[in-house]
This record gives structure tokens, C-alpha cells and sequence, in this order.
């Protein structure tokens, strides 16, 4: 694949994901980060390939550093995922409190 076909599809990646990004409505977000969580995870597997692979000292780094920043990615966004996701739990009583009688 020549540098032209690679641009081009960074750009339409781009684009795509610029308007998915600014049409999907707040509610989504959370999903829609999940889903982004997975795809960090694929990535994650891919820079372990390429690391794995790789033959030339700054291939090695590179790749390495697409692991060390994939990882930190994909922990980052389940973490807040998790955090986004306590928000729509209900508010649990706490040990020991009494329910009002109503």
C-alpha cells in the first residue's frame, strides 16, 4: 500500500470520525466510548504483533511505544467508562440506614 492509499484513508478516518463524534446525541457518549475501548484493545494486539516482529532497533521503539500508549489508552478509558457508568446507578442505602416509612 503506497502513501497515497494511506493518506486517504487517514483522512476519511478522520472524517468519519469527526461526524460520528459531533452527531451522536450525550447519551451515547458512554457507549460510544466503550466501543472505543474495544478498538484501543485491537490496536493494542496489533503494536504487540508489530513488536514482536519487528527486526530494526526503531521499529522495535516505535512499536513499543504504540504498546505503552495503546495500554495506558485503553486502561484510561475504562476507567472512566466505569466512572460515566456509577453515575447511572441509583443511590444504594448505606449499611445499617432505615428506610423511611412512608
Amino acid at each position: 500500500m503506497g502513501g497515497v492509499e494511506v493518506l486517504t484513508i487517514l483522512v476519511f478516518a478522520v472524517f468519519v470520525g469527526f461526524e460520528v463524534v459531533s452527531k451522536v446525541s450525550s447519551i451515547l457518549h458512554t457507549p460510544l466510548m466503550s466501543g472505543a475501548n474495544a478498538i484501543h484493545g485491537i490496536i493494542l494486539v496489533g503494536a504487540i504483533t508489530v513488536a514482536g516482529q519487528a527486526e530494526d532497533g526503531w521499529v522495535l521503539a516505535l512499536a513499543l511505544l504504540a504498546v505503552v500508549l495503546a495500554t495506558a489508552n485503553l486502561v484510561g478509558g475504562f476507567v472512566v467508562t466505569d466512572r460515566m457508568l456509577e453515575m447511572f446507578r441509583g443511590r444504594r442505602p448505606a449499611p445499617g440506614a432505615k428506610e423511611d416509612a412512608r
